[in-house]
């Protein structure tokens, strides 16, 4: 009875010390919508921070695809919302939890582009997206553009300004293929059409191109340089995204990604692997009427590529960071081809050749950043170890070609590239900015090539194919300035790049009784200027104007003495003896922003010394055969229009579209038979050529975007590329059509995509030619392709740790974009 009685008491007590449900401390929220200003649309994925009244990170998220956010539980109190999206200006607004204010709505915020930021780019957008930055365009990869194809190199035929040869690979801006392509903002061992091939496009975030950089900048490539940034989610917590896809004309080509990462006190931990899996055919013909000969080409290949990267981000605290990572990207390539030769009354001659490659890629990067006591002023160090190592054999073997008897050649390379970079920034006041650096970047090749081939000497004797040992190293020393300032509608940035570059190479040919090396050396310094002035009259007014001038460093391939590839009426060979092009480049561009939208419009000019082309000769050993290679000519100039504008005439439909127009004065030599009728040709019939070449071409691209539902919409894409007329060949005009969906569920987590492309199966590669024989050609490739894909994103957007302070500002831009 006395337990019961005291059991009764404590339960009486602990009733009274139970405070009314009307006592109970009230949680409230927080909700908005972000827009950008520019294009009055809104943003998805832009970083949202909580912070309590001693400044410490309480909580944080993400805005969803329309924009919008909402944060709950939150205690009463006073706070502060912090709204960061890389490459815009970051809005904190102080906001109250508690009495007549527990549901705060602060609407519509507008962000505004942080044009002082040359180096920042946007972060993920679920739909694509093209905007003009102060020195760059920047499309975000959507899934309208990710369904176009497995691959970067797929997508590239999609973007303003650019487009891609499918038979090559090879890659050109504005008209021309002087171009750099980076990964992550560093320059790649890997060879541009191959690279291409193997970045999965799942993978891929964004794209700038980067037609006018500053002296910041490497100066290579003449056109500018194209960064693809790959996906580096760095979400708050642990989070995650999964691509799949399957793609199909011919053959089916698989392609899968997956983006992790655990973020949370003082560590970032993140990885991606992408991978690229498929077989593609590609055939084509090439007739020469004068001798009735006709070459039927047709191509298969069967490649498998992966692509890992692994990194770690450490905030020791709020001012020093240490971030590391690595690529690894390996591939796997198989091949078979033939080519056959037609003639009248003749047995029909053909080449068969079987191709294996493999090859790996491996790249290290460690970056420390420091952040001074004054606001903006940090000390940035990078190092950057890139290898590529690949193997190939190519068995040729022939049909009815008495000479030469089948063969095999082996292909060895081995490169490795090291980059050291040592930035300085400082805010000289809260309008200029004075930006100072040093670098180093020490490259190396060798080539070994060996071949079980016959050949011919100089004397025209028989003998085993000479086997050749290509040594290349380059080193490039370099420290650049930049000082920028704004004034209440100006600003301007001037800078300025100097360059010393040692050229060292050495070429050792092996041949049956003797071994001969060509050593190859060169040296120069050359300042590289630049200057950007912005004119903003009005919110809705914007010019800007730049200067700079660059280099075109011959390329590995443009210089190798090995044999690049054989048919049995063509060869390709580089030249040791070239030397650098450097061009001067001129921009004018003007924007306007509209109420729906926007618009871009710009010119340049360029003025090319000493212009890299190709050569054409006649291979003295059979006048039936002709040799490629690259020499230098004189000085010539290129000029051109842009225009691009983002629109929205109503809340279902979007588009962005784009036309371009460049002509640019080619030079080049090339070599013709001058042989009297009825006479059999001899080498006394050579004669040699100096063509110039004026090519004026355009192109036109328009992707739209129709919401049907908020989870539903579709898409449509064209593009239309007028005639182009180069040194050898004058390509005929080329357009295509593509459609897709786009189905989002689990509450907007999951997207199934499905596109049909080239609709009309009209991508065709057709052109005519006149040296040094007359040719007419075309070739066609898997193009009329169906695709499927699933995306799920998982993950939440806490932030846990509470005493982590002001982390989002060490965040780095771009993810891996230019330091």
């Amino acid at each position: 009875m006395k337990s019961l009685f005291l059991i009764c008491i404590l339960m009486c007590s602990t009733l009274y010390a139970q405070p009314s449900a009307n006592s109970l401390p009230k949680e409230g929220s927080i909700s908005g919508t972000i827009i950008d200003a520019q294009l009055n649309q809104p943003l998805p994925y832009v970083t949202i921070v909580i912070k309590n009244s001693r400044n410490e990170i309480i909580t944080g998220s993400i805005t969803q695809d329309d924009g919008s956010f909402k944060i709950s539980k939150l205690s009463e109190g006073q706070f502060s919302v912090t709204i960061q999206y890389i490459g815009y200006k970051t809005v904190t607004q102080p906001f109250i939890i508690g009495k007549d204010s527990y549901d705060v709505n602060l609407g519509k915020i507008l962000l505004e582009e942080n044009a002082a930021a040359l180096d920042e780019v946007t972060v993920i957008a679920e739909v694509s997206s093209i905007q003009q930055k102060v020195d760059r365009k920047v499309i975000t990869v959507g899934k309208d553009l990710i369904t176009t194809g497995p691959t970067a190199s797929d997508i590239m035929n999609n973007i303003p300004s650019v487009s891609i040869d499918q038979q090559t690979g090879n890659l050109s801006l504005r008209g021309n293929e002087n171009v750099r392509v980076m990964v992550d903002g560093k320059l790649s061992n890997v060879p541009v059409d191959q690279l291409l091939k193997q970045i999965p496009s799942a993978s891929i975030k964004q794209i700038e191109l980067i037609t006018n950089p500053s002296a910041k900048h490497n100066p290579e490539g003449m056109s500018g340089i194209i960064n693809i940034i790959l996906h580096r989610n760095s979400n708050i917590g642990f989070n995650g995204n999964i691509n799949l896809g399957l793609t199909k004309e011919i053959n089916a080509k698989f392609n899968s990604s997956a983006d992790l990462n655990y973020r949370n006190g003082k560590f970032n931990l993140y990885g991606n692997y992408g991978n690229n899996i498929g077989k593609s055919n590609n055939y084509g013909t090439l007739d020469r009427p004068d001798d009735h000969t006709q070459q039927v080409f047709d191509f298969f290949d069967n490649s498998k590529s992966h692509l890992y990267k692994f990194g770690i981000d450490f905030y020791a605290d709020d001012n020093n960071t240490i971030s590391i990572f690595t690529n690894q990207n390996t591939y796997d390539g198989k091949g078979v081809g033939s080519i056959n030769i037609l003639r009248p009354n003749t047995a029909t001659q053909g080449q068969v050749f079987n191709n294996i490659s493999d090859n790996l890629s491996s790249q290290y990067n460690f970056v420390f950043k420091h952040n001074f006591a004054k606001e903006g002023e940090k000390l940035d160090l990078e190092a950057d170890y890139n290898r590529f190592e690949e193997n190939e054999s190519s068995e040729f073997i022939y049909s009815n070609i008495s000479f030469p008897p089948n063969y095999i050649d082996f292909v060895n390379t081995k490169r490795d590239q090291t980059t050291i970079n040592l930035d300085y920034v400082n805010p000289l006041s809260e309008k200029a900015k004075l930006e100072v650096g040093l670098e180093a970047r020490l490259f190396n090749t060798d080539v070994v090539y060996d071949s079980t081939g016959k050949s011919f000497d100089e004397t025209g004797n028989i003998i085993n194919t000479p086997n050749t040992d290509f040594n290349y190293n380059r080193d490039i020393y370099s420290a650049y300035i930049t000082f920028g300032k704004t004034f209440e509608k100006w600003s301007y940035q001037v800078g300025a790049r100097a360059e010393t570059v040692t050229e060292d190479a050495k070429a050792i040919t092996i041949k049956e009784d003797s071994r001969e090396t060509n050593p190859f050396k060169n040296e120069y310094f050359q300042i590289y200027p630049s200057a950007f002035l912005t004119y903003t009259p009005s919110d809705k007014n914007s010019f800007q104007a730049s200067v700079s001038r660059r280099v075109d460093r011959p390329s590995l391939r443009r210089i190798n003495p090995i044999r690049e590839w054989s048919s049995p009426l063509i060869s390709s060979f580089g030249n040791t003896e070239l030397q650098p092009q450097f061009t001067n480049s001129f921009e004018i561009n003007y924007t306007r922003k509209l109420e729906k939208g926007s618009i871009t419009g710009g010119i340049f000019y360029r003025m090319i010394e000493d212009e890299i082309n190709r050569a054409v000769f006649i291979d003295r050993l059979d006048l039936n055969k002709v040799i490629l290679t690259y020499d230098n000519f004189d000085n010539t100039s290129a000029y051109g229009i842009e225009l691009s504008s983002a629109y929205k005439p109503t809340s279902w439909w979007n588009f962005n579209a784009s036309f371009d127009l460049y002509s640019q004065t080619q030079k080049g030599i090339t070599e013709v038979l001058n042989t009297p009728v009825g006479e059999e040709p001899t080498v006394d019939d050579i004669l040699l050529t100096e063509i110039e070449v004026e090519n004026i071409a355009y192109s036109f691209r328009m992707s739209n975007n129709f919401k049907v539902t908020k989870k539903l919409t579709l898409s449509a894409f064209g593009m239309y590329r007028s005639e182009q007329e180069g040194i050898q060949f004058k390509g005929k005009p080329m357009y295509f059509v593509n459609t897709g969906l786009r189905y989002s569920f689990l509450d907007d987590a999951a997207t199934f995509s499905f596109n049909y492309n080239d609709i009309f199966n009209t991508m065709k590669a057709r052109f005519d030619s006149t040296n040094p024989y007359i040719q007419k050609g075309q070739f066609n490739w898997e193009s009329n392709t169906w695709f499927i894909g699933l995306s799920y994103r998982f993950g939440g957007g806490k932030y846990k740790a509470l005493q982590r302070k002001n982390r989002d500002k060490n965040e780095t831009s771009g993810d891996g974009g230019f330091m």
